[in-house]
């Protein structure tokens, strides 16, 4: 699930580490050189200049963003969209003969071949409940009797899961109903003061000495005190208005229990069958989809446009870096399935890194999806993953897909899995990242990341490893761009190797530290001189 963080409160210590941090553009912090500013970020510049003087050229390299979609008309992407350039686009034959046809951006694994797309699906843990329910809770009793006789274990298995399954009910309930509350209690008075306020525009000054009358008005100024001054200062009320109780009504709304929970899955007639696990040929060419922020955004992390004065640059540090949109990760869980096919579609048609910003906690086809890691592993591929947004050591919680095997050997030895970071060093791991000495390789600037979102020309600031995760693979493509006679495996390492060590992630990740870019392609010369590459 591409589980996002989007409403955190993140408190900056006293300090130097404050002060240098403050200095940093919100915007482009997650760039920055850690020995100039004291901010863990990436490093892009230092290391572009570290490749000019040693007359690196870079050569083009794809990136599979598999994620919910990418908007490939962005302005900020489109002059770095991976384009299939044996593909005539709109013509409806398989012109390279690989078995998908228009394939010009990517494919999407999320839809029928007469074009039509599903962005919504359950998440996996309601799966398998039904699957065992349909089995244990028939209307015929002496079946159900039966079927506990003949599989007592899996019996056991479908209690543990039905306890598990209606607690996520219950929770999404009383999550639901405290919204709901919070809206009411609050939308009327931010109604009133829309009013009142107009279109001025608001100030710290303003609201400071702004003594409302009026109880409902009273009654929801505390917002102010609850939003980070960057979410208000400068804007109307009106503005203020449609964000927070946007947000608040997507909160209020029984979408997570409709599309999340529910028993009744979502249909997938015509576009395959999720139980056919050889099933390869199937979904569309609309690499784009139904909504294609979570993507979008991924993908402006890693290669948005560089040099062009506007919205973001991607961590990859260069327009030779090509995005490849594989739609994968629905509104709910991933099936394994299509993260299989996702992997050997973006493999085979030339993607050399994949970035995987999404996970969940069951994975009932685990073993195609391990398949599938091999594959690429074997055809020389990097595949970098997000950790997850739970604030759970995934050594033992485990977060799918893992590259663990349940003997806690590895499955792939190229797969970065990635914690998430913030732009304080006094509190460096984010308070949503997953964490694990074992799992989480290394931690990518993860907290307040500014990049490309749906509207052609909208950005914006989101939170979770799935931000990290691309960071990371933005570096990982800069470094093998420039010296692509390394494999996947040396680029792998030097990532780990290369990271600015911290105390606060030595105990919660295998590196210990966050990735830097210049450091990362000082080894990779290194490496070419003592090899003798050219």
């Amino acid at each position: 699930m591409k589980k996002l963080v989007l409403a955190l409160s993140f408190a900056f210590s006293i300090g130097f580490a404050q002060a240098q941090t403050s200095e940093v553009p919100k915007e482009t912090w997650y760039h920055s050189d850690f020995e100039q500013t004291g901010v863990y970020g990436v490093n892009t510049e230092k290391a572009l200049d570290f490749l000019k003087k040693n007359k690196r050229k870079s050569q083009p390299i794809v990136v599979g963003v598999l994620d919910s979609g990418v908007e490939h008309f962005h302005e900020d992407l489109k002059a770095n969209m991976w384009i299939n350039t044996k593909e005539i686009p709109g013509n409806g034959i398989d012109d390279d003969k690989n078995g998908y046809i228009d394939d010009v951006h990517g494919w999407s694994f999320l839809g029928t071949a007469k074009g039509i797309n599903y962005n919504d699906d359950t998440v996996e843990l309601t799966r398998i409940y039904k699957n065992l329910a349909d089995k244990f809770e028939t209307y015929d009793q002496q079946k159900n009797h039966d079927a506990i006789v003949k599989n007592p274990s899996e019996y056991a298995e479908y209690l543990e899961i039905k306890k598990e399954y209606l607690g996520a009910i219950g929770k999404a309930k009383y999550t639901q109903q405290i919204a709901q509350a919070r809206l009411n209690a609050i939308e009327p008075g931010i109604n009133k003061m829309v009013l009142e306020f107009g279109d001025t525009k608001l100030t710290k000054d303003i609201i400071s000495k702004y003594q409302p009358t009026d109880s409902q008005v009273i009654e929801a100024l505390w917002i102010f005190g609850e939003m980070k001054e960057e979410q208000w200062v400068g804007k109307t009320m009106k503005e203020v208005s449609n964000s927070y109780l946007g947000m608040a009504r997507r909160q209020a709304k029984g979408d997570a229990l409709t599309s999340h929970y529910n028993l009744d899955l979502v249909n997938r007639k015509d576009v395959d069958n999720p139980n056919d696990l050889k099933e390869k040929f199937y979904g569309n060419s609309d690499s784009n989809g139904p909504e294609a922020s979570h993507g979008t955004h991924v993908a402006g992390i890693i290669s948005a446009v560089r040099g062009n004065k506007i919205g973001n640059e991607g961590t990859s540090g260069g327009n030779h870096v090509k995005i490849m949109s594989v739609r994968t990760v629905p509104n709910g869980d991933e099936r394994d399935k299509d993260v299989a096919n996702a992997i050997y579609y973006a493999v085979d048609n030339g993607a050399k890194i994949l970035n995987m910003s999404f996970g969940k906690t069951y994975s009932p086809n685990k073993e195609i999806v391990w398949n599938a890691f091999k594959y690429a592993a074997d055809k020389g591929v990097l595949i970098v993953k997000a950790a997850g947004n739970s604030n759970e050591d995934i050594d033992t919680h485990i977060h799918y897909p893992t590259n663990f095997k349940p003997d806690g050997t590895t499955v792939s030895n190229a797969v970065l899995t990635i914690g998430a970071s913030t732009r304080n060093a006094d509190k460096l791991k984010a308070a949503f990242s997953n964490y694990g000495i074992k799992s989480v390789d290394v931690f990518g600037p993860g907290a307040e990341i500014y990049a490309t979102y749906p509207g052609v020309d909208q950005y914006r600031f989101l939170n979770g490893t799935s931000m990290a995760s691309p960071a990371v693979a933005g570096v990982a493509a800069l470094v093998w761009s420039h010296y692509p006679k390394l494999s996947a495996q040396d680029i792998r390492t030097i990532l780990m190797e290369t990271v600015n060590k911290n105390e606060q992630l030595k105990d919660i990740s295998v590196a210990g530290g966050v990735v830097d870019s210049y450091k990362a392609v000082q080894r990779a010369e290194e490496i070419y001189k003592q090899r003798k590459l050219k």
